[in-house]
């Protein structure tokens, strides 16, 4: 009984498979779309982007058309090929800016973008990419439903940069590569100004010149420890309750002792 019924399974596989086979070579191009629209409807997203796809030289300048790129941007979005979703989400709005479904497609664009960002560890240009898309569909439909999950998103992606950046000043400042780490760690609190981390970074600042400062030569000591007192002015100024406000004192002292002593042998 069991060998009948893979005998059975496996014919009306090779049936399934000979009539997709027939539609795809098919020269009725309405038939074709109306077998592409029922995979589409199926499910069977595969079989539905490979007839959309033979269409679509034959299909524009047509009524059809429009309906037939809407359908075939999604079969790359259901199969989880976000990228070549993007690129036809954005092609949808760009040929169609009139169409209802242009808004939806705008955004898909920017979120598809978002799906491809991979871990902070990784390169991030599809991330910016991605807020670029969704900040440009905000703009751009401000009442937009969408406006508020692209917010989120775009949240989530500064989040993502904010990390990668921070762990590449840390990773200077770990290394000895204290001037580097002091710059990287400064365009951190430029780019990131609503960061709950912003007065850490500030006090990484401090350190960071403290220490380029320390393993100077001495003709360039002076000028780089008043950088770190700087630094140090700016934390206090600007945050003032930071539970980072003592050990980064503790710096101050050591660079206004270093330039006292400094400008003594000078004496």
């Amino acid at each position: 009984m069991k060998n009948y019924l893979v005998v059975f399974m496996s014919l009306l596989l090779l049936a399934s498979c000979t009539g997709y086979e027939r539609v795809l070579k098919s020269n009725d191009v309405n038939y074709k779309l109306k077998k592409a629209n029922e995979y589409f409807e199926k499910k069977k997203y595969s079989q539905a982007n490979q007839l959309y796809e033979s269409l679509i030289p034959v299909m524009k300048q047509t009524r059809n058309y429009e309906p037939l790129y809407y359908r075939y941007a999604y079969t790359f979005y259901y199969l989880k090929d976000y990228l070549s979703a993007s690129y036809h989400f954005k092609n949808f709005f760009d040929f169609f800016p009139s169409s209802k479904d242009a808004e939806e497609c705008e955004f898909l664009y920017g979120y598809c973008l978002y799906k491809e960002s991979p871990k902070s560890s990784l390169d991030q240009t599809y991330t910016i990419k991605a807020v670029e898309a969704l900040q440009s569909f905000i703009n751009v439909h401000p009442q937009s439903k969408k406006v508020s999950e692209a917010s989120k998103i775009i949240s989530d992606c500064r989040t993502k940069l904010e990390t990668k950046d921070a762990a590449a000043a840390k990773l200077y400042y770990n290394i000895g590569q204290y001037k580097a780490s002091g710059v990287a760690y400064q365009m951190v609190t430029r780019n990131y100004l609503s960061s709950t981390k912003i007065d850490y970074y500030q006090y990484m600042i401090v350190k960071s010149w403290f220490n380029y400062a320390k393993a100077s030569v001495k003709s360039k000591q002076e000028e780089r420890f008043a950088t770190a007192i700087e630094a140090y002015k700016e934390l206090v100024d600007t945050y003032p309750k930071s539970q980072y406000l003592r050990e980064a004192e503790e710096y101050n002292t050591q660079a206004e002792n270093y330039i006292k002593k400094i400008r003594d042998e000078h004496k």
